[in-house]
């Protein structure tokens, strides 16, 4: 088997270089050498390309190095998974994620000025600032704006809802309504 004269002259500086790299890092030398083979096999079928890389040197070691980690990706050893393995319990979704559902109805009860303050600044992420200029007020009469509007989004929520909450204050259930 021949091949271009560059990838010989590249192989014959690069190959015991590349089989002490693989024989250090493989248990069997035979493997080593298999794999370095398959290295050869595949600079050879780049035929007049593998001319044209400007570093043969690192070319080769690249392939070798991605060659050596497909070799060890796939030749992992496998434990067998015993029969009387629990599954794993299933992790529920905290309640508060789920009354996202809620929100569009509940959103469009609410007026049209607490409705763009939730809307512009908590959900399309508007700063507050943003707000105020949108609406031609100072930042201080944004900030209370979105406050009066987040507390009238969570009593319409938890009125809604029907949001209930734990000792801790965090929601615990809630009964959804129908969409609009």
């Amino acid at each position: 088997m021949t091949g271009p004269p560059c990838l010989l002259a590249a192989w014959s500086s690069c190959e015991a270089e590349l089989r002490r790299y693989l024989r250090h890092r493989l248990a069997q030398a035979d493997d080593a050498d298999e794999l370095l083979q398959e290295v050869f096999i595949k600079a050879w079928q780049q035929e007049e390309g593998f001319c044209a890389i400007d570093n043969r040197r690192a070319w080769l070691f690249r392939v070798t190095r991605n060659a050596l980690a497909d070799r060890l990706r796939t030749s992992r050893e496998e434990v067998a998974v015993p029969e009387d393995l629990a599954a794993p319990a299933i992790e529920t979704a905290p309640a508060v994620d789920e009354l996202s559902q809620c929100l569009p109805r509940v959103l469009a009860e609410l007026s049209p000025a607490d409705r763009l303050a939730i809307t512009l600044c908590d959900i399309g992420g508007a700063s507050q600032q943003q707000l105020a200029d949108q609406l031609g007020i100072s930042l201080s009469g944004a900030k209370s704006r979105i406050q009066r509007a987040r507390r009238r989004l969570r009593e319409a929520l938890t009125r809604g809802c029907r949001v209930r909450f734990d000792d801790d204050g965090r929601v615990c259930g809630f009964t959804p309504r129908a969409p609009l």
